[in-house]
């Protein structure tokens, strides 16, 4: 490295000779469809380097090298083997709750469905009677432990959803304990209000009463203690009609959530096409999206963030329809859907591998998806899903030779090192 000058920028980190540096620019304006979803940025013999917790420079090793010097007590990373990637954005997952449903299991096996095992008193409202039960701080704790997996695995940033609760006390307290969660955590936390997750027991068989609860008191209370950026809602046969979902968007919308909804995940019900009128910032699931649904959340800017770990955990024939979406022209993301019931995991790399063999995208468009394109559904491209100047240092270095390894090879942790706000948040065992 050249003699230091004082017109060129202090480096607090250099992360150097990556095998391939993968930035997915370019895409922090608008989300990435149809050509644009593929478009990765590799840079063989990769650097990046950075001060304090923003990028300052980023290309060949060598050129990086040159550019900038070292501040004193820098670190720099020799990356060599190894590819480097934006940190993982999660934009959709339910990781505050208490219990699990492993005992539902067996039930599945057996052919159960989903709706099936909700009406026997299964599904959430189980999880809603654990989540009930449970202090603010045992949440709060399972909660970072949760973190602190998807962290290991890569995802820096991640969204987080109410919606164990349906009272105001438990909606509130879930809330309140995704904040203490994410209190100083590497990974940064974005809270969406999902009252309308289902009706509970007590309100079974009026789900319009629910829905005025929503509107009239859940909504007001969450806006007033400022706990959500969005507002969601499960709109679905059997769970909330279009009309429901409206309502409770137009309502979180007035307090200033921004919508998103769950649609179409297990019939076509007219959610996608919800959205797009609603100008949601995101819809979710879209397993059964029509075309027109399709068309009009393409043509209303509405990001399209499909789950196939759900399908694959519900072992589900049907996946969503990723290659008719893309071809459309809607901007496809992808996130976990973390939670206890239909998607127990937290490894994004999982889902990258799940959107390449059953949604039949490609690794870069994959890539793009669990990156760019999921910051857009959370509204932060202009910060995170990218490895560009001025953004965010948040990013993966996997031992891997190529992104194409990474989507390739399953089952294990791929992850070397995970680098939050320009700080090394986790390594792995036996890495300097």
């Amino acid at each position: 490295m050249s003699a230091s000058s004082a017109d060129r920028p202090r480096a607090t980190l250099l992360i150097t000779h990556a095998d391939e540096l993968v930035t997915v620019a370019g895409h922090s304006h608008a989300p990435a469809t149809r050509e644009r979803q593929g478009t990765v940025g590799v840079i063989p013999d990769g650097a990046v380097a950075v001060a304090g917790e923003h990028v300052i420079a980023v290309g060949p090793s060598e050129a990086v090298e040159r550019s900038v010097e070292l501040a004193p007590g820098a670190e720099v990373v020799l990356a060599r083997g190894a590819t480097v990637l934006p940190g993982f954005v999660d934009p959709h997952t339910h990781l505050v709750y208490a219990g699990s449903r492993e005992q539902e299991f067996p039930l599945r096996l057996q052919g159960a469905s989903y709706l099936e095992i909700l009406r026997s008193g299964g599904g959430i409202l189980a999880t809603v009677e654990a989540t009930r039960r449970a202090g603010e701080a045992t949440l709060a704790g399972l909660t970072r432990r949760r973190l602190d997996t998807a962290l290991a695995y890569g995802t820096t940033t991640v969204e987080i959803k109410s919606g164990y609760g349906l009272d105001l006390a438990t909606e509130l307290k879930q809330l309140r304990a995704v904040q203490h969660a994410a209190h100083d955590h590497a990974a940064r936390v974005v809270t969406t209000f999902m009252g309308a997750h289902a009706v509970p027991p007590e309100a079974a068989g009026d789900a319009d009463r629910y829905v005025a609860s929503i509107v009239e008191a859940m909504i007001p209370a969450v806006a007033e203690a400022g706990l959500a950026t969005f507002c969601d809602v499960f709109c679905e046969e059997g769970v909330f009609t279009v009309a429901q979902a409206h309502r409770v968007l137009e309502a979180g919308s007035a307090a200033g959530m921004r919508p998103k909804l769950h649609a179409d995940e297990l019939a076509g019900g007219g959610g996608a096409e919800l959205a797009a009128e609603v100008r949601a910032v995101s819809a979710d699931h879209l397993v059964h999206a029509t075309e027109a649904g399709i068309a009009a959340m393409a043509a209303a800017g509405v990001v399209a963030v499909l789950l196939p770990g759900t399908t694959f955990s519900l072992m589900g024939t049907s996946y969503a329809p990723a290659r008719r979406m893309i071809d459309a022209g809607l901007a496809v993301a992808l996130a976990t859907d973390a939670n206890p019931g239909s998607s127990p995991t937290e490894s994004m790399q999982m889902i990258v591998n799940l959107a390449c063999l059953q949604l039949r995208m490609s690794p870069e468009e994959a890539v793009v998806a669990s990156t760019i394109n999921a910051a857009h559904a959370l509204g932060l491209a202009h910060e995170v899903g990218s490895i560009e100047v001025g953004k965010r240092a948040d990013l993966v270095l996997y031992d891997a030779p190529n992104l194409r390894y990474l989507a390739y090879h399953y089952g294990t942790n791929q992850a070397r090192r995970v680098v939050a706000g320009g700080r090394t948040a986790w390594r792995a065992e036996g890495v300097a």
